[in-house]
């Protein structure tokens, strides 16, 4: 299964209600679970299964590795890419990607994944798309698809200023700091040392469609809106794309165009994208 499976599922499924979404006996417990259990449906091609044994098995044979908010990614795809879910709370707000920077790609040795997720399958690098959604009133209004290496600079970028703070935190005289993932950690802060202070980065990155505004707006006159951007290279890669072309000469709903995008980490360098969108 790959992104091209999920948005012609996408095209099928005409209910985006994310209120109330149930799998199996278990019931999501707030709308950003509900969101990450419907992206997994749309790439596992199991929105309408109602068994939950049936839906299980597919979705294992779908994925290699499902994670949490506190594990990330929030999915890989069988010898393709990660998925990030976020769910925002208005149309222009930020993403809140917490303690972890952007990510142009999944890298498996980043100190942020678990073991049991470098060890998923035999792997070394994945591509990421940030599968972002908008909901109001438990429906789905808007969801954008976007691959990281489109959207974000490389890790160095980001890893340059994480490494300045924290070596401008520990040049901080006198006090003690104990080795963190973070940004830093003085244990022993009061008389009897049983109190320490974590120091940590928040991260938080515009959301799709305020960086991708020059070639995608949404209609807000319609009920759902969706959009996805790839990259030319990523496109000659993927699992027959065309079929996306072929399904858009007789659905009106679907369209699939040419853009440009800005380099993420040169924007004065123009890269070939598609853009496709759903809008009904």
């Amino acid at each position: 299964m790959s992104v091209i499976d999920a948005i012609l599922n996408l095209l099928d499924y005409s209910d985006t209600a994310l209120k109330g979404y149930t799998y199996g006996n278990n019931r999501a417990n707030n709308m950003g679970e509900a969101l990450e259990e419907y992206i997994k449906d749309l790439f596992a091609g199991t929105y309408n299964e109602t068994d939950p044994l049936r839906r299980r098995d597919r979705l294992s044979e779908t994925f290699s590795y499902l994670g949490n908010q506190n594990n990330p990614p929030d999915a890989m795809l069988r010898g393709d890419d990660a998925i990030e879910v976020k769910k925002i709370q208005s149309k222009t707000a930020m993403l809140a990607l917490n303690s972890s920077y952007p990510k142009n790609a999944l890298y498996a040795d980043s100190k942020k994944i678990t073991k049991e997720c470098r060890e998923a399958e035999a792997w070394v690098e994945k591509d990421i798309i940030y599968a972002v959604g908008y909901s109001n009133g438990g429906a789905l209004k808007r969801l954008f698809f976007v691959y990281g290496k489109n959207y974000a600079a490389s890790r160095d970028t980001y890893r340059r200023v994480f490494d300045g703070v924290q070596e401008g935190i520990k040049s901080i005289p006198d006090f003690k700091f104990a080795e963190s993932k973070e940004l830093g950690r003085v244990p022993d802060v009061d008389p009897l040392g049983i109190t320490y202070m974590r120091i940590r980065g928040m991260w938080h990155i515009e959301n799709p469609w305020i960086v991708f505004k020059d070639v995608y707006t949404a209609e807000d006159a319609k009920e759902f809106n969706f959009a996805c951007i790839i990259d030319d290279d990523k496109w000659a890669q993927l699992n027959t794309p065309e079929r996306l072309i072929e399904k858009a000469r007789s659905v009106e709903a679907l369209q699939v165009s040419r853009v440009k995008i800005s380099n993420p980490n040169n924007p004065a360098q123009l890269m070939d994208a598609r853009l496709i969108t759903i809008t009904r």
